[in-house]
């Protein structure tokens, strides 16, 4: 933050200033909306309001209350209200409402969309921008004509509509949060419910360049190189998952053991799809087996793709540096993506997200387990990962952590949002030097 002009005293703020002052108004009012009496039952505490709105805000779906019964209709109208602004994020939202004062952005703020949803190409950011409201309002709509049918078997309509609608909106953004005590878990054998809701979720973290892309080609070999990496990792981690869980759990009697194959195809399926940031679960989680969770762990560190609603570290920045030790160990002069090659800086920026985002997860982890020193290792560590990578699943500890560990995992929450658009700007601004230094043989390894 500067002085631009001191006479006037307008302050020059940087794009991650304001999207964090963005996002921290979305909270803040977000915490005073849900703390009116009007938006909740009985005794709400200051610290459970703001913990829920942040939560929302930054799209993870940690809560410390039974959102179902602790808020009332109002509500849980703005913690959809957050989520959407959440996931779509406070830029889009800002420069959509400079779009309807003015038929043209300026430069300025043609930077500041250009450095926040990752285009290259001025002229290409309205275009983007106006595709990820429409792509979000599709989608959200599909998903909750489906889900109001599905749910008229038990519920009247208004309740049926309310409840798609939500769970629409929380799905598409990643955000995890339910209207039910166990998540989805009463509806584990409901398979439109479960098969519809994760669509949602993996469609609102394949990222929207990519769904503009599919659209606007329609043809595998006509995609980007981009788009085809981020659509064959994702499915190749959703296959891997999808084994692994099933294979882990079948014999898990609190878990899959007790259901018919079907039942388990689903709940393998929607459990080897929702820890890429979506934290709705049709199982216990605290009841899978410590493999299971490594696997979970994983996923929600490695997340969805780039300007998604989902969080982690992105597909591309797991199979670039994946990539990147494969041709190490080849001693290949460059890293290929189907026919074409990564620059070097694109290495190091996808080496930088992961460094930045494990010194995260430690240090939220290391103050969890400084303030909870009766917690179980596991939980804690799960309970980190989920926070900062915005993913929203627990292993029910949530609930039960002191006051001084629901601001760490708010802090977890917020950095794990604003992390990866700070980054992506501090490497779109490069400072190079005119001094050249001589090169140093390092040993490593």
């Amino acid at each position: 933050m500067k002085l631009h002009n001191k006479k006037r005293g307008t302050v020059n703020l940087s794009p991650p200033s304001i999207l964090a002052l963005g996002f921290l108004a979305l909270i803040i009012a977000g915490t005073l909306l849900l703390k009116l009496p009007v938006s909740h039952h009985g005794d709400l505490p200051w610290l459970h309001a703001m913990f829920t709105a942040t939560s929302a805000v930054t799209i993870t779906g940690l809560s410390v209350v039974n959102v179902g019964e602790a808020y009332t209709v109002f509500g849980k109208v703005v913690i959809m209200l957050l989520l959407q602004c959440g996931g779509l994020g406070f830029m889009t939202f800002a420069i959509l409402a400079v779009m309807s004062l003015s038929p043209k952005l300026g430069l300025k703020q043609q930077i500041m969309a250009q450095e926040t949803i990752g285009q290259t190409s001025l002229k290409k950011v309205t275009f983007t921008i106006k595709g990820v409201f429409l792509y979000s309002l599709f989608f959200e709509i599909v998903g909750t004509v489906i889900l109001t049918v599905a749910w008229l078997q038990d519920y009247n309509f208004a309740q049926a509509l309310f409840y798609a609608a939500f769970y629409s909106i929380s799905a598409f953004n990643n955000g995890g949060f339910s209207l039910f005590p166990n998540s989805l878990m009463s509806f584990a054998d409901q398979y439109v419910i479960t098969f519809t809701i994760s669509m949602l979720y993996i469609i609102g973290g394949i990222g929207f360049l990519v769904l503009m892309d599919i659209k606007r080609n329609k043809s595998w070999r006509k995609l980007s190189p981009n788009s085809k990496l981020i659509l064959s990792t994702i499915a190749g981690l959703n296959v891997f998952a999808f084994i692994a869980i099933w294979s882990l759990e079948a014999s898990n009697p609190l878990t899959l053991a007790n259901m018919s194959v079907g039942e388990q195809a689903v709940n393998a399926w929607f459990h080897a799809t929702v820890p890429r940031s979506s934290g709705f679960n049709s199982l216990p989680v605290e009841q899978m087996s410590d493999a299971s969770a490594l696997v979970t762990m994983m996923l929600m560190f490695i997340g969805g793709g780039s300007l998604s609603t989902a969080g982690g570290i992105k597909v591309g920045t797991f199979i670039v540096v994946l990539l990147s030790v494969i041709s190490f160990l080849r001693r290949e002069d460059e890293v290929r993506i189907f026919n074409h090659s990564v620059p070097e800086k694109t290495t190091f920026k996808a080496l930088a997200v992961i460094f930045i985002t494990v010194t995260l997860i430690f240090m939220g982890f290391f103050s969890l387990l400084l303030i909870e020193p009766k917690a179980d290792f596991l939980d804690l560590l799960f309970e980190a990962v989920s926070a900062a990578c915005t993913v929203g699943l627990s292993r029910g500890i949530t609930g039960e952590l002191q006051p001084a560990s629901l601001v760490i995992l708010m802090l977890l929450m917020f950095a794990g949002r604003l992390g990866p658009l700070t980054l992506a700007y501090l490497i779109a601004t490069p400072k190079k030097s005119r001094l050249k230094h001589p090169p140093s043989e390092i040993q490593v390894g």
